[in-house]
């Protein structure tokens, strides 16, 4: 029956996969079987290997392939750092002895190649962009630029007042046909939303 699951899995995950960024039924897949939850439009985050159970992904987010979640780290305090002190499927101790995190990545975040977040961090913000290779080691405020390793903010991509009108717009709501709508009707605001000769 396993390998009959299995064989199932790969089927949908390959149909699926083709429209991975409006499939319902393989945001449902992830969900049920995984705990993984990805809003439409996301990419790049069907992967239970590199994106672990508990984890809540908005929409419109865009996740490289090579980037990856952790949602634990070994526990420090025993004698070692071996599964043999934390894990009770080898037989040593009685009860997992580590502390699974989760995290929430809000709408319209970019996590770059090889981006890397730990059990430190429980959120990344709405817009934030988290650049090449950055170790995100705690949370990340909304529309924040992001390097290095550890991950430091290098600025906000807007400022508050931009951010305010970009956010009262609520365009990570709207689905392909209502972006569609913005994009046609206020393109200068779309494409350059800290421009203050465009329109909000």
């Amino acid at each position: 029956m396993k390998i009959l699951d299995t064989i199932r899995e790969r089927a949908l995950l390959f149909r699926e996969r083709r429209n991975e960024y409006e499939s319902l039924a393989l945001r449902q897949h992830f969900a049920s079987r995984y705990d993984i939850q990805v809003g439409l439009y996301s990419y790049g985050c069907f992967d239970r290997w590199r994106i672990p159970p508990g984890t809540v992904i908005g929409r419109y987010c865009s996740i490289a392939r090579s980037s990856r979640v952790l949602d634990a780290n070994h526990p420090m305090d025993a004698l070692s750092t071996h599964p043999y002190f934390y894990d009770p499927s080898f037989g040593v101790v009685a009860t997992d002895r580590v502390v699974k995190t989760r995290l929430v990545i809000e709408d319209g975040v970019w996590l770059s190649h090889n981006v890397i977040v730990t059990p430190g961090c429980g959120r990344i913000g709405r817009g934030a962009i988290v650049g090449a290779g950055a170790v995100v080691t705690k949370d990340v405020p909304p529309y924040a630029i992001l390097a290095g390793a550890p991950a430091k903010i290098i600025r906000k991509r807007f400022d508050e007042e931009t951010i305010a009108r970009i956010d009262a717009t609520r365009w990570w709501e709207l689905d392909k046909t209502g972006l569609k709508r913005l994009v046609a009707e206020r393109p200068g605001f779309v494409f350059a939303p800290s421009d203050t000769h465009v329109a909000p």
